[in-house]
């Protein structure tokens, strides 16, 4: 039977498998698409109440600089129209148990008090009198405790964070909703899924800047991590669009990236993540074009860019407003008046210690393996998961084994799903 995986024509003798995909970002995403079009059932399994992991909170991504929508939406229509791809949202991994062809799976889902009745109209949310910290705008702002995580979520409703919402005491959301979405009598619940092959797309999580004590990322409101950039230029942002500082809303004009922060160092994160230079670069142009007076300073160890991305660095080395300081950060401090930082360092290629000024600091920390203690993995020593050694029938894809960008995520996505579906399969090109 002639079909097409990651755009490849390929003739399957197909044997239909139940296959688990525990992730639901990019990586996630694709390995289930790409093997339910295949002919094959997938069971795609997400902690979050939405789709589309640290991508789908990004300003723009590698490799063609766009905006997350734009590839995503894709695949959440590729989803919608497949009903061979069942979604559990909120929901995570209990026990693994069994072997390849025969896995059970404890799955336990948690009560968002919201069902598939939500219109998203967002009335709720407007009565709503608890406030939260956005999680997807890495904490720079707030909603409410009854909240539509962003403006193409998928699946596309309301969820109410239970650590913040007083629900029965409250029930203004409850009282407006003309559609009775909302519930709160709705229990967690678990509940037992099988399959055959099991990937694993649990993705990264940024490494936390408040280990790092000499930065003084949780002193000083204007010190931001690489992350939380992203979501200030984005258009969808705490500042729609426009890059404000924390502290007062006021657009900086003077700004400083410390490179390597926590990264290539022993007491933190002692491998390098390969796309932090690039990133900071990445954004480093797109705030020269929001605000063409502003100056950069960028501090680092050793740039580390390849292929096409080599271009940005060509760029910003052209642009005299950018500052290349070969040199490590050793403290940054605050002006208590002005709110103005002071980045202490020394300037490698001319032996001097530099002290700069900057009125907004983004420190580019590493990619971390995301915190999944799943039962029948093996992990290195990192916290990723070892590629070699795994039980049969388990794979791991992307960000779960070693820090990529989306573009190789998606590349070993294909890869992994090609991989689920051929255990036991005859395949021939």
């Amino acid at each position: 039977m002639p079909l097409s995986l990651c755009g490849k024509k390929m003739t399957f003798n197909l044997t239909k498998k139940n296959i688990l995909v525990i992730g639901g970002g990019i990586s996630g995403m694709t390995t289930a698409v790409e093997a339910a079009e295949v002919g094959h059932n997938v069971t795609l399994v997400e902690k979050l109440p939405y789709l589309g992991g640290r991508v789908i909170r990004m300003n723009q991504y590698f490799p063609k600089l766009c905006p997350p929508y734009c590839g995503l939406e894709i695949n959440f229509r590729r989803i919608k129209q497949n009903p061979r791809i069942k979604i559990y949202t909120s929901t995570t991994i209990e026990t693994i148990t069994g072997s390849v062809g025969d896995f059970s799976i404890q799955l336990k889902s948690q009560a968002t008090f919201v069902n598939d009745n939500c219109t998203a109209c967002g009335e709720c949310e407007k009565v709503c009198p608890e406030e939260r910290p956005n999680q997807f705008n890495y904490g720079l702002d707030k909603t409410k405790a009854i909240y539509l995580p962003h403006e193409l979520a998928f699946p596309f409703k309301y969820t109410i964070d239970d650590a913040y919402c007083t629900k029965e005491n409250c029930k203004k959301c409850q009282e407006v909703c003309k559609y009775d979405a909302i519930n709160f009598s709705i229990e967690a619940k678990s509940f037992t899924v099988n399959a055959d092959t099991i990937v694993i797309a649990t993705g990264w999580q940024p490494y936390d800047a408040s280990k790092l004590e000499n930065l003084n990322f949780n002193q000083f409101p204007n010190i931001i991590t690489n992350v939380q950039m992203e979501r200030l230029a984005a258009v969808n942002g705490p500042g729609k669009g426009k890059i404000l500082r924390p502290s007062d809303n006021i657009m900086p004009k003077n700004f400083a990236f410390v490179q390597c922060a926590g990264s290539r160092d022993e007491k933190h994160l002692a491998y390098c993540s390969a796309v932090c230079c690039s990133a900071s670069l990445k954004q480093a142009l797109n705030i020269r074009e929001q605000i063409p007076e502003s100056t950069i300073k960028i501090f680092y160890i050793d740039l580390r860019v390849s292929g096409r991305n080599e271009d940005m660095l060509i760029k910003v080395k052209a642009d005299k407003n950018i500052e290349l300081i070969k040199g490590k950060v050793s403290r940054i401090s605050e002006d208590p008046l002005t709110k103005e930082l002071m980045i202490e360092a020394e300037d490698i290629m001319s032996g001097k210690k530099s002290k700069e000024k900057a009125e907004l600091i983004i420190l580019a920390t590493g990619m971390q393996a995301s915190a999944s203690n799943l039962n029948i993995v093996k992990y290195n020593e990192y916290g990723f998961i070892n590629e070699d050694g795994q039980e049969d029938g388990i794979f791991s894809a992307s960000c779960s084994k070693k820090p990529m960008d989306v573009s190789s995520s998606n590349k070993d996505a294909c890869g992994m799903a090609l991989k689920a579906i051929q255990e036991n399969e005859i395949m021939r090109y």
